[in-house]
């Protein structure tokens, strides 16, 4: 039996740095995972939809001006698109495995099971370490309802040769609306269904009302308070059977996508045989990323009941829980002013606390809210829906939330990301100068 001094579950953006930062330090350190190496933002996620979204945006914009100087209207050939979307992705698992090699990090590929605290099996080996980091990453939840295997889930979306003419998302975060703004401009005909009343439940909902306007207009169909309950396949179609309101309602559609939401993936790896905790969230850690069963566990991005599953997060956690590892626990990851955003069109922003979680907290908080579309720069790009909200807690004059839609808004937002993570003022930023014309100049009119 090989005994490592860490073994790392998982080649994501978390589990790679962990790797690199182990090996860097002369442990002698192995990785598994059973995917093409190199997680899901860069092989199935953040990294290819950024590229359709890069399309989408030029149909969008295209159609917003052509009554204002464009003639000729963009069109997507998404077999094309999909060839173009490969070349940032087809090369990753070679590089991601052959990078871990170079900084001496021994690579496996297979299922990796605990079969003790110490000990894990992948295929048939079994190996030893002193200490593990799980970093696995997410997977689409289970919806448990009848017929959930004709759904794809966003990774095969990502893979489809042919986009079908007739599209539903189940589900209304991330997901659904950003590869609903994707397929509608791409010339599908789209809808998403979502369970409750207002969609994207973590943003602003005064800036969701103004995107879901934008998303009908657009042309997505968006049913809310309606619960699927089946999936038959019928001929060549999907029959999706739905509960509205007490009453039951069915609709076909020639594709039916599972974007309802994502948990930690843990169900492979046999905690129990290990006695590591863990709930829904992920791994039960502490402050410094380590297992609250087991002190020699390590956990980080979306496998850890940590934080937000964001890939920047997940970086951040991983730096954190190598560092610890390597030198005992003396350092933890700030929370703090950390954005994200919809990938929509326009897209959605924020950083900070909401207007009812300020209130929650009982925070005098001022509320700065408008809509921007005769702003220059939604004006200039015909975009009719626009809007922001600044939250300044009145006692400090500090910035406590923002929430941004419109054009470059997740560029935007990134700057009151720094704003709020160093507790800057509204009157100190009202007083610095931006380039102009840009999006970011807008912001000293915001605060």
């Amino acid at each position: 039996m090989i005994h490592y001094d860490v073994i790392v579950i998982g080649t994501g953006e978390a589990g790679t740095t962990v790797a690199q930062k182990c090996a860097a330090a002369a442990k002698k350190v192995a990785i598994i995972d059973y995917r093409p190496y190199g997680g899901t933002c860069a092989l199935r996620g953040c990294d290819p939809k950024k590229v359709l979204v890069g399309a989408a945006e030029v149909v969008a914009h295209s159609n917003q001006l052509k009554t204002r100087g464009i003639k000729t209207q963009a069109v997507i050939d998404w077999p094309e698109l999909m060839q173009f979307k490969k070349s940032f992705v087809d090369a990753v698992p070679a590089k991601r495995e052959e990078s871990l090699k170079k900084a001496g990090v021994v690579t496996y590929h297979g299922v990796a099971r605990f079969t003790s605290s110490t000990t894990i099996k992948v295929n048939e080996e079994e190996l030893k370490a002193t200490q593990f980091v799980i970093a696995t990453g997410a997977v689409p939840r289970q919806l448990g309802i009848s017929g959930e295997d004709l759904l794809i889930d966003s990774t095969d979306f990502l893979d489809l040769a042919d986009l079908p003419r007739d599209i539903t998302f189940i589900g209304g975060g991330y997901i659904a609306f950003e590869f609903a703004h994707i397929a509608v401009r791409s010339g599908a005909k789209v809808r998403v269904v979502h369970r409750g009343g207002l969609p994207l439940e973590s943003f602003d909902p005064d800036l969701v009302g103004h995107l879901l306007k934008a998303s009908r207009d657009a042309g997505i169909e968006i049913i809310l308070n309606t619960e699927v309950k089946a999936i038959e396949k019928q001929n060549d179609a999907f029959l999706i059977r739905a509960e509205s309101e007490g009453k039951e309602i069915s609709f076909h559609s020639s594709l039916a996508v599972h974007a309802a939401g994502r948990v930690p993936e843990l169900d492979k790896l046999a905690l129990e045989s290990a006695d590591i905790a863990y709930n829904e969230e992920g791994i039960t850690v502490n402050t410094y990323l380590q297992s609250t069963s087991q002190p020699h566990v390590y956990a980080c991005g979306d496998a850890s009941a940590s934080g937000l599953r964001l890939t920047p997060v997940g970086v951040k956690e991983a730096f954190v829980a190598a560092s610890n590892l390597l030198k005992g626990n003396h350092t933890e990851i700030e929370y703090v002013g950390i954005p994200t955003n919809v990938f929509s069109l326009p897209p959605l922003a924020t950083v900070g606390l909401t207007e009812q979680e300020a209130h929650k907290q009982g925070i005098n908080v001022k509320v700065n809210y408008e809509e921007t579309t005769d702003w220059f720069t939604s004006k200039r790009l015909n975009e009719p829906v626009s809007a922001f909200k600044i939250l300044i807690d009145k006692s400090t004059d500090q910035i406590i939330g923002a929430h941004v839609l419109g054009p470059h808004a997740e560029e935007v937002i990134n700057l009151f990301a720094v704003a709020i993570h160093a507790g800057m003022s509204a009157s100190r930023l009202r007083k610095m100068v931006f380039s102009y014309p840009t999006s970011a100049s807008d912001i000293v009119y915001m605060v």
